[in-house]
């Protein structure tokens, strides 16, 4: 099989697996145990805080480790307001973020609050401009995603982070798809909080972590215990916590190499794409505005779902930016956001690279993608003679 979905999930990296099997065989012991067992396990994870510190400029004391990226996400937006309730009932977020963030701000507006989604621009981005003019003095935090899972591009988090800052506003992160692929660097821009997630740089999967600042109030969600500071109660999961560690420690070391490589593959695939399957469509921005892994293309007036289906028959495996239903689609809010047309959007396929990608699996890609884009023309053409309908 040809793995283009790396945006969804990665494989573990060998060196990750042999970091975690010692304490999934000898060193079981919990962290909080106060023998010899007991401080194995806190050494490994007080190592793993280092390493995850060190893939984006912090201290180790400011990574607080959950579940996943989806529980960072819902710690910085419930834990950040809920510090600051007495202060303001707002607060802002962008469009195009991850349903770990638009469900907590909908969990919010449940409970009262006023969120205001920032529209995008046609590549996905932002305008740092209406971002200003939507702070007000009840604006308790801005949660702005730092790449796109969906499409790649990259948000303006610099200049978002310091309208924030201006203003005192605590801010938010998703850098799920960003840290391990691109240099990401807390001292570089003003971010109180930032999440990440083993599964998507090559760890184990039911680990994250979030970045704290130090002196951003951040209250609990969860209750239980005093572990990771107060802020995520319960035994630490400590194979998977050494495991993202190691993780971090292996994305850190290879970063400008991998960057390079996922660039290469990239392009290539594009530029492959574009010049051989006419009626194509890259969605999002390109450059220095958007992740080296992530190609979104959309197909005109052809079904994602059928295509995913077929690429997999032939051995690959890609994911769909759309979902048929009961004769109908519903259009990822991404593309909804970029105002694709829905001919366009119902179309849209994600090409996400990994490590072990090589331009040969590139180019039989794009042979398999012809055989069934061409195919699947063949059959809607028959169904438009024959006077049928789609799911289109």
């Amino acid at each position: 099989m040809i793995y283009l979905d790396h945006g969804a999930t990665t494989p573990v990296h060998p060196e990750v697996i042999e970091e975690m099997m010692p304490f999934l065989r000898e060193s079981y012991g919990n962290p909080s145990s106060l023998h010899r067992s007991g401080g194995e396990a806190k050494r490994a994870v007080e190592t793993a805080r280092e390493r995850v510190a060190a893939l984006i400029g912090a201290q180790p004391d400011e990574i607080v480790f959950t579940g996943g990226g989806t529980e960072a996400d819902n710690l910085a937006v419930l834990g950040a307001t809920l510090a600051r309730k007495d202060r303001g009932n707002h607060v802002v977020t962008t469009a195009v973020e991850h349903y770990a963030v638009l469900n907590p701000c909908r969990h919010l507006e449940r409970m009262g609050y006023e969120v205001t989604v920032l529209p995008v621009d046609g590549r996905g981005r932002i305008d740092l401009g209406m971002l200003r003019d939507a702070l007000t003095d009840r604006t308790v935090l801005v949660t702005v995603m730092h790449g796109n899972n969906e499409i790649g591009t990259l948000e303006p988090v610099a200049g978002a982070a310091a309208l924030a800052r201006e203003r005192g506003i605590p801010f938010h992160t998703d850098a799920v798809q960003t840290a391990g692929k691109i240099p990401v660097d807390v001292n570089g821009f003003p971010v109180d909080f930032l999440t990440l997630s083993g599964h998507k740089i090559y760890g184990p999967k039911g680990v994250g972590a979030l970045f704290v600042r130090r002196g951003a109030g951040l209250a609990p969600v969860l209750h239980g215990g005093g572990h990771e500071r107060g802020l995520r109660p319960g035994t630490e999961n400590v194979p998977g916590i050494a495991g993202f560690g190691k993780a971090c420690e292996i994305a850190l070391r290879d970063l400008s190499s991998q960057r390079e490589h996922l660039e290469e593959l990239r392009y290539y695939l594009a530029s492959r794409i574009e010049e051989e399957i006419g009626e194509t469509r890259r969605n999002g921005g390109d450059g220095e505005e958007v992740l080296p892994h992530i190609l979104s293309v959309s197909f005109r007036a052809l079904p994602a779902e059928q295509i995913v289906s077929e690429l997999d028959r032939m051995g690959v495996a890609v994911s769909a930016g759309s979902a048929c239903t009961a004769g109908t689609v519903e259009v990822s809010h991404v593309m909804e956001a970029l105002g694709v047309p829905r001919e366009w959007a119902a179309g849209s396929v994600r090409f996400s690279l990994g490590r072990g990608n090589t331009l040969e699996e590139m180019d039989r890609t794009v042979d398999a993608l012809r055989e069934a884009v061409e195919k699947l023309r063949g059959i809607a053409e028959l169904e438009r003679s024959l006077g049928r309908r789609g799911c289109i």
